[in-house]
């Protein structure tokens, strides 16, 4: 297979327009556009956003979120950790690895990373070693997260 390089998404109006080839472009749990128009600031090297492209296409992207430590009601011991958001593949892309690549890369950060499946994609995040977090009502206010440990790193027990 061929390597698969992730990038970090300038913030500009061409991002934006490559946004819209996304199939869950206008659904509000996946849209990044309001995400994107709230940082455009042009090229801003800030970017919450990552990507995929395949030639000069955008197939596959995700926001990752350094949460701080003080925020860290999840790990043990409390750390900064990852918040990886709106992962999205183009469904004729989908199965060729793309998806594993993004997640891959927020875990060469060597953090620990809380996401928040779709519908649906449990099995995804279950091979790529994450798991249920226990859940905490007023923590998680009705989300189901699911989290990745790297080495050393327990789940904080809930109460």
């Amino acid at each position: 297979m061929e390597h698969i390089k992730v990038r970090k998404l300038l913030i500009n109006y061409k991002t934006l327009e490559a946004f819209k080839r996304f199939k869950a472009y206008g659904n509000q749990e996946l849209s990044m556009l309001e995400d994107l128009e709230s940082n455009m600031v042009e090229n801003d090297s800030k970017s919450p956003f990552y990507g995929v492209y395949y030639g000069d296409n955008l197939v596959a992207r995700m926001s990752l979120y350094q949460i701080k430590k003080k925020y860290d009601f999840y790990f043990e011991p409390p750390q900064d950790y990852l918040a990886l958001w709106k992962l999205e593949v183009l469904p004729d892309y989908r199965g060729k690895g793309y998806g594993k690549a993004l997640v891959d890369y927020a875990k060469s950060y060597q953090l620990p990373i809380k996401t928040n499946p779709l519908i649906n994609s449990h099995g995804f995040w279950e091979k790529l070693d994450f798991q249920k977090a226990q859940y905490d009502m007023e923590r998680d206010l009705g989300e189901n997260p699911l989290i990745w440990l790297p080495s050393g790193v327990k789940e904080k027990e809930t109460e």
